[in-house]
């Protein structure tokens, strides 16, 4: 199977820290062991890679990111425990990022409705993130706020791999 490629914002190193110690704690390893918020999966991200050419001028066009992470919860389908973000502009950038790639195909949850999230576990057949979701609200009673000031080429090399950043460019510039 060939490397999956998303966009994404990442936290700062206390945040990150914090991210990083909860899922050491309860045994966490999955494609999410670098924390980060995507803010584009997939879709129009090929392997031939030519899509970074416009990804440079992308972030050059966008501020400097606020986020604001909310109380941790489950999606209703279970694939994930995650903290909420409220950023607007994660949003825009996400939008902005669809208009340059123009994918042929693009997956239900992209575009306006798309919601900003930084998973703390992805969820597996043998694990209930349920039991999970009472730890994470210890853990991040007053989940924090950020100003990101990079997007991120994150890459994942194939099934069972973690993604892992590969490049950034700086927002605003």
């Amino acid at each position: 199977m060939s490397p999956s490629h998303l966009l994404a914002l990442r936290p700062p190193p206390d945040i990150e820290a914090q991210v990083v110690a909860f899922r050491e704690a309860h045994g966490i390893r999955d494609a999410a062991a670098v924390p980060h918020l995507t803010v584009k999966a997939r879709s129009g991200l090929d392997d031939d890679l030519r899509w970074l050419t416009v990804i440079p001028a992308v972030a050059a066009a966008t501020p400097p990111v606020p986020v604001e992470l909310l109380a941790p919860r489950v999606f209703p389908n279970g694939r994930a425990l995650y903290l909420p973000a409220r950023s607007p502009g994660a949003v825009q950038l996400h939008l902005a990022l669809l208009g340059a790639l123009r994918p042929a195909r693009r997956f239900g949850y992209e575009g306006p409705q798309m919601t900003p999230h930084l998973t703390l576990a992805l969820g597996r057949r043998d694990a209930s993130l349920d039991a999970l979701l009472d730890a994470a609200r210890l853990a991040f009673p007053q989940p924090p706020t950020f100003t990101a000031t990079d997007l991120v080429w994150m890459r994942k090399p194939g099934p069972g791999g973690a993604y892992q950043p590969v490049q950034r460019w700086t927002l605003g510039r």
